[in-house]
């Protein structure tokens, strides 16, 4: 089990969407989602199809909040060209957990591919 860290506040935990199946379904299907899910590699996510807003917040190659974007359904985001993954949850999570552009994020414990692989 993963965990996405703020500081020394664990925020919640943490799958991964590293599979081609995962990466596509990501979050579509479900209607809430208590954790976070981490996609690598990605400057752009969207929410065609999603049942819910998510806040995504990119994150450079140290895990460094770039940018953060609440996205209600069936939207495409702006490329975000420094970002080296996304991390994506329920709409409101990151301003709860009073994370903001600078900020400096951890990822502790194994992570496993949403997927289950």
């Amino acid at each position: 089990m993963a965990w996405l860290v703020h500081g020394e506040t664990v925020l919640a935990s943490l799958e991964r969407a590293d599979s081609l199946r995962s990466r596509t379904v990501g979050l579509l299907g479900k209607r809430e989602y208590e954790g976070a899910l981490l996609i690598d590699k990605t400057k752009s996510v969207h929410t065609i199809g999603m049942k819910f807003p998510i806040d995504v917040a990119f994150c450079d190659e140290e895990m460094r909040v770039i940018r953060i974007v609440t996205m209600r359904q069936h939207r495409v985001s702006k490329i975000e060209f420094g970002a080296a993954c996304a991390i994506e949850t329920e709409a409101g999570r990151f301003r709860h957990w009073q994370v903001e552009v600078g900020d400096q994020l951890e990822i502790r414990g194994e992570l496993s591919d949403s997927s289950g692989g």
